[in-house]
């Protein structure tokens, strides 16, 4: 059965990529998708699919259900398929119709492969074991993210394991990458308020310099990685923005920052809020400032089921994909990545398809030039149903 299931992908190939320059077209963003979720629920309606459950969760995502022939497990794949606040400067003939937005991660790639992967599980439903879930979920590159929503409407309520890919333009196209154990960072985000003292540039005992308090924090923040983290973890604080534009002659008497977080483990995680909000109270002694510090712990760290994890990196190993040259172990990745939810209630495995481009530069996920390579979604969709048909074919 997988041998048909693979020729009938090779067959489809053109499909996917039409699919995933379609999309690439009209990206949208969050959990504003309306025209993305209703071509995906259009596809549907030619398939042989045994449910359809759009807008579920009160969301924008599509759930599809496909009832094998026989009894068995149920196993949910899932795809992403949001944008990007990005202007994409690609230069490619199918590039974004929509100003300031832009497929910048590959989630058009993701929801083009799933859904011929999806049509081609259902011509066969009949010789499968099981339950299919195929989980179309939008607002991943936006906090507090759509997987959250979907697990609260009972997505993974009758679900045994939950596999998803995610192409990778930073990696070799024709390799498959698997990470056992915490593989995607966890993340958190705070905004740091500073209320100081305005005045004239050339009286600053007559103010309170807000810039001064501000620039103090960002220094010292640098030390909670180097002296608060032991050198064995993983941990980044990011200053994004820094609001305080003025003119040359002004002392500013309020800014606002907004960082970003990122952590291996929980341990960590506690360390550096706790740590950000003793820097940030300490402000208002040190300065004489008022601080107001907005602190949200946002994506946990994805942790791959170290059992399920061994039996997809073997079925991959063991199955004759010719469009891959090699399957193997990565180290973990720093992005963070909602998927990470619906495996703190479930097992399960992301794993990674290389997606560099041949014969132009590899731009990374979240860059305005980012593209991936197209072969690669025909290795995702084969790999996919590989990992698939292991728990549900013969």
């Amino acid at each position: 059965m997988l041998t048909e299931i693979m020729n009938k992908l090779e067959q489809k190939e053109s499909r996917i990529i039409e699919i995933r320059r379609y999309l690439h077209a009209h990206p949208e963003l969050s959990f504003e998708e309306n025209e993305t979720a209703k071509y995906i629920e259009q596809f549907y309606k030619d398939v042989d699919i045994d449910k359809i459950e759009p807008h579920f969760g009160g969301q924008h995502g599509v759930v599809v259900t496909i009832n094998g022939g026989k009894p068995g497990k149920t196993i949910a794949i899932r795809a992403d398929f949001d944008a990007l606040p990005i202007e994409e400067e690609t230069g490619l003939p199918f590039a974004s119709q929509n100003p300031g937005v832009m497929h910048a991660c590959g989630h058009d790639g993701h929801t083009a492969y799933m859904l011929i992967l999806a049509e081609t599980l259902a011509e066969m439903k009949g010789e499968l074991e099981g339950t299919i879930k195929i989980i179309h979920q939008p607002a991943e590159e936006k906090s507090p993210g759509g997987a959250q929503g979907m697990i609260k409407a009972g997505v993974l309520e009758d679900v045994d394991v939950i596999l998803g890919i995610h192409v990778m333009s930073t990696m070799e196209t024709g390799e498959i990458y698997y990470h056992a154990g915490n593989t995607q960072t966890g993340r958190a985000d705070f905004t740091l308020r500073i209320q100081g003292k305005g005045g004239h540039g050339s009286s600053p005992h007559l103010s309170n310099d807000a810039i001064v308090a501000g620039s103090s924090f960002v220094m010292n923040l640098q030390t909670i990685v180097s002296r608060r983290i032991n050198p064995f973890d993983t941990a980044v604080v990011t200053i994004g923005s820094f609001d305080g534009k003025g003119v040359n002659n002004v002392i500013k008497d309020a800014v606002t920052l907004e960082g970003n977080v990122r952590f291996m483990t929980n341990e960590t995680k506690e360390i550096v809020e706790k740590e950000v909000r003793r820097l940030a109270k300490g402000l208002d002694e040190t300065f004489g400032v008022t601080t107001e510090l907005k602190y949200s712990n946002d994506y946990p760290v994805l942790f791959n089921d170290p059992e399920v994890t061994e039996h997809v990196s073997q079925v991959l190993k063991q199955v004759d994909i010719k469009e891959v040259n090699e399957v193997a172990e990565t180290t973990p990745q720093p992005p963070s990545e909602d998927f990470a939810f619906y495996l703190q209630e479930k097992p399960g495995c992301f794993f990674y398809v290389g997606a560099m481009p041949d014969n132009s530069p590899s731009y990374p996920h979240h860059h305005p030039k980012f593209d991936i390579n197209e072969k690669s979604l025909l290795i995702s969709a084969k790999a996919m149903a590989a990992v698939v048909l292991s728990y549900c074919g013969k």
